[in-house]
């Protein structure tokens, strides 16, 4: 009774992977980074499905796309699916005590990494699987949770927990500072791809107005890190990621640092919480606190805050 049923062939699974990673990061690019594909190939696959299903997902200019109301419908469905999935295949990894966590390069380069080996030291019993976060993305597929630099608007949201108060200030090596004494602003300027508006908050929050300049492009902070650590010039830094060199005298910072208005802190994923999550969570908080004090940079005495808190 059943031979003249059949079941209506789905659209491809990565054309509704893509359409679903685009929709959810808000741009082709970010969802290639997630992807680990081209944006061409992200963009292919979106129109491919878009064929296939006989309707517009997006609309609107190249640039500012934004999902139509058919786009609006099939997005929450998609995404309970492939979190659904992606549950489903990291339960049957191991015993529970798996925690995936994806972190802004940057960020694991040069302050999470060097400190895991005191979690796993507290917590051999949990395995953390770490993974890059895209630059500006706020989440990534199969994540329990992100660390990144989150703005002041978003630190009050229950799944967020800062854990230390974001400063910025310009770092360079003393033998430059010495060339530059009169004006240190005016030694070649190193900026970083995935944070470009790192001198302008940093002008804003210190009251001062940058004369233009070029500047020493760099993909990411950790690279603009090591060019400043190289001489090649003056970059605006966090301050938990070059505390330990400008302490250490490898790098100046002529001008202190500025607190900017947002935090390092954990983001969790819905549905994510955990024992592994909570202890992962614990433990950044108590790095936080450990932040050491920085140099003031006008009267030279330090200061601290403390880890950031919620408020």
């Amino acid at each position: 009774m059943f031979e003249n049923l059949t079941l209506r062939p789905l659209p491809s699974l990565n054309a509704l992977r893509a359409f679903e990673t685009m929709a959810r990061t808000g741009r082709a690019t970010l969802a290639a980074e997630e992807l680990h594909v081209t944006h061409s190939a992200v963009s292919r696959q979106v129109k491919a499905l878009e064929a296939a299903l006989g309707v517009r997902l997006f609309a609107g200019p190249r640039h500012r796309l934004e999902l139509t109301a058919a786009g609006q419908q099939l997005l929450p469905a998609l995404t309970r699916a492939f979190d659904g999935i992606a549950q489903a295949v990291q339960g049957l990894r191991g015993d529970g005590e798996d925690l995936h966590v994806a972190v802004n390069a940057s960020l694991s380069v040069k302050w999470l990494i060097p400190r895991l080996p005191d979690f796993a030291a507290k917590h051999p019993d949990i395995r953390l699987h770490l993974e890059e976060l895209a630059s500006q993305a706020v989440t990534h597929r199969g994540a329990q949770a992100i660390v990144r630099i989150v703005p002041a608007s978003r630190l009050t949201e229950p799944a967020v927990t800062p854990f230390i108060q974001n400063r910025i200030g310009p770092v360079m090596t003393p033998p430059l500072a010495r060339r530059f004494a009169d004006d240190p602003l005016s030694a070649p300027r190193l900026s970083a791809q995935s944070h470009p508006q790192g001198w302008a908050i940093w002008a804003a929050v210190a009251g001062f107005e940058l004369a233009p300049a070029p500047e020493r492009p760099f993909a990411h902070l950790h690279f603009a890190m090591d060019a400043a650590l190289a001489g090649l010039g003056v970059a605006i830094l966090p301050w938990p990621l070059v505390a330990e060199h400008v302490l250490e005298g490898r790098l100046i910072a002529p001008y202190g640092f500025r607190r900017a208005e947002s935090a390092f802190a954990l983001m969790a994923s819905s549905g994510a919480e955990s024992r592994a999550l909570t202890r992962f969570r614990d433990w950044l908080v108590d790095q936080g606190q450990r932040t050491p004090p920085w140099p003031d940079g006008q009267a030279g005495a330090p200061s601290n805050e403390g880890a950031a808190g919620k408020a």
